[in-house]
């Protein structure tokens, strides 16, 4: 694990990725010409500005579990990572990825969305070969308990 990947993980790959698509998104929309998902400006503003307090929470909890002088020597499964393996993957993809696509008010947004979650599985999956080699069963057996992206419900 070079200390690049010890650090960042695929994070840099996949915001790459979903900004790039979310581009081609927003002018696949303005050329569709598609009526808005709501409509309302102050609706879009709220929700952006929900879902991001919320991804800046969850971002601020997992640096303070997971340090980054941490990354890569230290298996957390504690704090967000009792829920989530990628839980600063996770703030991107749920509440700050709902809030920007509701503030887009376009239903190509909300397919951009929807397809992120395949994106940054595929995006992921090198970094978690990473985590197996350095932590062997130990990393096997938290992916076995513990979702990448989306806690379980019960």
């Amino acid at each position: 694990m070079t200390p690049y990947q010890r650090m960042f993980g695929s994070g840099p790959r996949g915001v790459l990725a979903s900004t790039v698509s979310l581009g081609a998104a927003l002018g696949l929309d303005a050329w569709l010409g598609l009526p808005a998902v709501h409509g309302s400006a102050a609706f879009g503003w709220a929700a952006l500005t929900l879902g991001a307090a919320a991804a800046v929470a969850v971002m601020a909890w997992s640096l303070r579990s997971l340090p980054p002088a941490g990354r890569g020597r230290v298996l957390v499964t504690t704090g967000p990572f009792r829920f989530v393996r990628h839980p600063l993957y996770a703030a991107f993809l749920g509440p700050f990825d709902l809030g920007l696509t509701l503030f887009l008010d376009g239903w190509v947004c909300v397919a951009w969305a929807a397809l992120q979650y395949p994106l940054w599985h595929l995006n992921v999956a090198a970094e978690e070969k990473l985590m197996r080699e350095r932590f062997g069963e130990e990393y096997a057996a938290y992916c076995r308990r513990t979702p990448r992206f989306v806690p379980k419900l019960v």
